[in-house]
């Protein structure tokens, strides 16, 4: 079957097709679309002209390559591959399945020739162990599931109805989630089934088999709690209290770990707070934010959405998507949702709402943090309103029209 490209990815990556020095390390959930991924770089190597023989795919997770456990065996594979003098590509998934497979692919690397590329289980490559062995020595590209503009791309890609209702087709991303492999169901009930079987997976692949949960009931509690509160303020302490109020007696200490679990896995992104006017990162109170919202649609048989975390968690995962540093910005009393800097440094800031036309108070909210910044950078309201309005230099958008016509937040300092 024809792949539908991930252009936002393959644009970043292309420049390092061919570099051997580096180790180009695809990282994202499960089920985000990393193999797929690495399966277009191949496609486009051998439209370069580059032939099947160099190009060695090694899925460790499939028939004939389960029994590789060892980093003698994924050695022996490798070597046994190609012996072309030319430069060799070579694609490896679920690499985490062999011991001790970073010498053998730092081995590689150091001898020359090699162009490598790696996925697997998120919660192995980023722990420590990537980190010190090949510390330097490889780049990490990171993957999300479809944005919305990706979503509607994608369905044209394989000639899907779009909603001709543009909120319409927002509320079904929404329920839906973006997991590429949703878009070809042909039922939300297919689709809520497919995201429960990715949780399932995530929990037995990329935790229980190297995590020890001594209570699973209380693991389990805990990821509802965060999933169902997700976008909403919290520390640890407030966490804490408010699982042991619900009748989880839980310690702190365990708290915490759980959450570095969940994060370590992508189901959570942790999203910082930021002072504007001390210029300090602070601790405690963070945002949590959903890798996808099929996570929390998905276990929730109640539809009804409530647009004020739905949207800032679209806007977050669509500025990382696009290689921005997200925070969350305090200024003194008022909170600007998002702080964003763009891979050139550039500095925007982003308030989300689902609309500001409906009381002349709701308009003050959004605007009065923005106007509160003392500095040049672009400002933006982000809504899914039409009717769009000026005020102070600050940017209004529509939410729908920013995304699918690919417009980046921030790119010039004014």
């Amino acid at each position: 079957m024809k792949l539908y490209k991930r252009e936002k990815y393959l644009r970043k990556i292309r420049s390092f097709y061919d570099t051997d020095d580096l180790i180009k390390v695809i990282t994202g959930v499960r089920r985000c679309g990393k193999s797929s991924l690495m399966e277009t770089i191949a496609t486009e190597l051998r439209q370069k002209g580059v032939s099947d023989e160099r190009i060695i795919y090694l899925d460790l997770d499939k028939r004939g390559y389960r029994s590789i456990k060892k980093a003698d065996q994924l050695d022996e594979l490798i070597e046994s591959c190609c012996q072309s003098p030319e430069l060799k590509y070579l694609f490896i998934d679920e690499i985490q399945n062999v011991e001790g497979f970073e010498e053998v692919i730092n081995g590689f690397r150091t001898e020359g020739g090699w162009s490598i590329f790696i996925t697997g289980s998120n919660s192995y490559l980023l722990s420590g162990e990537l980190v010190t062995k090949l510390t330097g020595r490889y780049i990490e590209f990171e993957m999300y599931t479809l944005t919305f503009d990706e979503y509607e791309r994608m369905k044209e890609f394989y000639h899907i109805d779009i909603d001709p209702n543009p909120m319409e087709e927002l509320n079904q991303f929404i329920l839906e989630g973006g997991f590429p492999r949703t878009v070809r169901l042909d039922s939300t009930e297919a689709r809520k089934i497919y995201v429960k079987e990715v949780v399932r997976e995530i929990f037995e692949k990329d935790i229980r088999r190297r995590v020890k949960i001594r209570n699973t009931e209380t693991f389990e509690s805990m990821r509802r709690f965060l999933i169902n509160n997700f976008g909403a303020p919290m520390s640890i302490k407030s966490l804490h209290d408010a699982l042991n109020k619900s009748g989880l007696v839980i310690t702190r200490a365990t708290v915490t770990r759980y959450v570095n679990v969940l994060c370590d896995a992508k189901i959570l992104y942790e999203c910082p707070r930021f002072d504007l006017k001390s210029k300090k990162s602070l601790s405690g109170e963070k945002k949590y934010y959903l890798s996808d919202l099929g996570f929390y649609f998905s276990e929730n048989t109640n539809n009804q959405i409530n647009y004020g975390p739905v949207l800032e968690n679209i806007v977050y995962l669509y500025a990382r998507s696009e290689g921005y540093s997200v925070s969350v910005g305090r200024i003194g009393k008022l909170e600007c949702d998002f702080i964003l800097r763009s891979p050139e440094s550039d500095y925007s800031y982003v308030q989300v709402s689902y609309t500001i036309l409906s009381s002349r108070e709701t308009e003050d909210r959004e605007y009065r943090a923005l106007e509160a910044i003392n500095d040049n950078y672009d400002k933006y309201v982000v809504t899914t309103d039409y009717l769009l309005q000026k005020r102070n230099g600050i940017k209004h958008v529509n939410l729908i029209d920013h995304l699918k016509n690919e417009e980046l937040f921030g790119t010039s300092y004014l």
